[in-house]
């Protein structure tokens, strides 16, 4: 079973809101302060990438937005989850049980246009400038970070992909050009089960041709994102909100 959970039930004293069409938890720090918006995985829900908000070290104050998923999906006996689109969930073991490698790249969600339409109303519902906002998210969430960094009206001032993939190959690839010059953050481990290695390289590959700025971060570990990620990850988000000043 794939659940992209990483922490449950974060406290880091955030407010639930509905922002847009999006329930979101937000921990704002200073109202005049850059954003970043963190999606979660498959399975998870807004509260669970939450404690990132505290666990991310910073020198400059920042906000943060965690996007509550749209639809309600099965992970367990009398347990379920929140996603941004379904996945098949069954033709994935039966290939990992065939020895066969899941390859995202040709993924197309079908409901991923209107995932994109719902999270773009989020965003403009907040009323900030897309220069003043960091997207990024965890796995089936930095997807949705990813898609929504290279169809956005102009570059953000940022991405964050951990244990992300590359999906809608052909579109992504005709897109990244828009978005040269924008650097971005990547981090995967290199004994991920879930999301295999292979495909957050594709990736790489992808946004480094279209003329983004950045490197995979590699690490020994799982579907996971380890404490020398969220290091690295905050010196990025560093760095980008040194651009504003």
């Amino acid at each position: 079973m794939i659940v992209e959970r990483k922490f449950l039930s974060g406290q880091a004293g955030g407010i639930m809101r509905k922002v847009g069409p999006i329930q979101c938890l937000e921990v704002v720090q200073d109202p005049e302060a850059p954003w970043v918006i963190l999606f979660h995985g498959y399975g998870a829900d807004s509260s669970d990438l939450e404690p990132l908000a505290q666990m991310i070290p910073l020198n400059s104050p920042c906000n943060y937005l965690f996007p509550h998923g749209l639809i309600e999906v099965p992970i367990g006996p009398m347990w379920t989850g929140r996603a941004w689109w379904n996945l098949d969930l069954a033709k994935i073991q039966r290939e990992a049980h065939g020895g066969q490698e899941w390859d995202t790249s040709n993924e197309i969600p079908a409901t991923l246009p209107s995932v994109r339409e719902k999270a773009m109303q989020m965003i403009e519902a907040m009323r900030v400038p897309w220069s003043k906002i960091i997207l990024g998210g965890f796995s089936q969430g930095s997807m949705l970070a990813t898609d929504l960094t290279l169809n956005a009206p102009e570059s953000p001032l940022g991405l964050a992909i951990m244990s992300g993939a590359l999906i809608n190959k052909a579109q992504w690839k005709e897109l990244a050009p828009r978005r040269a010059g924008l650097p971005f953050f990547q981090c995967h481990g290199d004994q991920d089960t879930v999301l295999p290695y292979k495909n957050a390289s594709r990736l790489e590959t992808l946004l480094i041709s279209g003329g983004l700025k950045g490197s995979l971060m590699r690490f020994s570990g799982g579907h996971t994102i380890p404490s020398n990620a969220l290091e690295r990850m905050g010196k990025y988000i560093d760095d980008r909100l040194k651009t504003l000043n």
